[in-house]
């Protein structure tokens, strides 16, 4: 099943559409989706070599466009229902300090979450819900989400033959090491 869905992912990456594909999946994943366009984005890069730099234009446009839609739900969310929530219970003052300690530090947050395996979707969230200058959100979400997409894109488009066969050779190891990753990336945001 694991060989066929990769078989797939591959003719995916030819197919006219794939692009758009992509570029739905990236901008869902950065406020609502849990699959991150790496899975698309790899076996694009390696089906297409040649496409690498586009492809990962269309993931960084994409994920930073579906940040700001995270944002926006982390705003309306929390002025429409979380706030009223804390004002009837007296945490509006606790609140207001957490939201200036996230934002001291949001740049921090935003960059590491948009470079790593750590779910960006929950800091593109937080940052609405803090009210992070928006400016701040975007410009450190397009570094951030530049440094990953193309850092992926320029390992893939110089080592791509051997990544390739490495990850047909090995497909049950890559996909568990895969698993694991995106396992503790939720693992780490439960426990924090």
């Amino acid at each position: 099943m694991l060989r066929r869905l990769y078989d797939w992912t591959i003719d995916l990456a030819e197919h006219p559409r794939a692009l758009w594909v992509l570029a739905l999946v990236a901008f869902i994943e950065s406020s609502v989706f849990p699959i991150p366009p790496d899975v698309l984005m790899i076996p694009m890069i390696l089906a297409a070599p040649g496409r690498a730099w586009l492809i990962a234009s269309v993931a960084l446009v994409s994920s930073v466009l579906g940040g700001l839609l995270g944002y926006a739900i982390g705003m309306f969310f929390y002025e429409g229902i979380g706030q009223p929530i804390l004002a009837a219970m007296g945490k509006e003052a606790a609140m207001a300090e957490f939201n200036t300690r996230f934002n001291d530090f949001g740049f921090w947050a935003v960059l590491t979450a948009g470079v790593t395996p750590f779910p960006y979707k929950v800091i593109t969230i937080m940052s609405g819900w803090t009210a992070m200058p928006l400016g701040t959100f975007i410009a450190t979400s397009i570094l951030a989400r530049a440094i990953r997409f193309f850092a992926v894109a320029a390992l893939l488009w110089a080592f791509g033959a051997p990544v390739r066969g490495f990850i047909e050779q090995r497909l049950g190891l890559v996909f568990s090491v895969f698993v694991a990753l995106l396992i503790g990336g939720f693992a780490v945001v439960r426990y924090l």
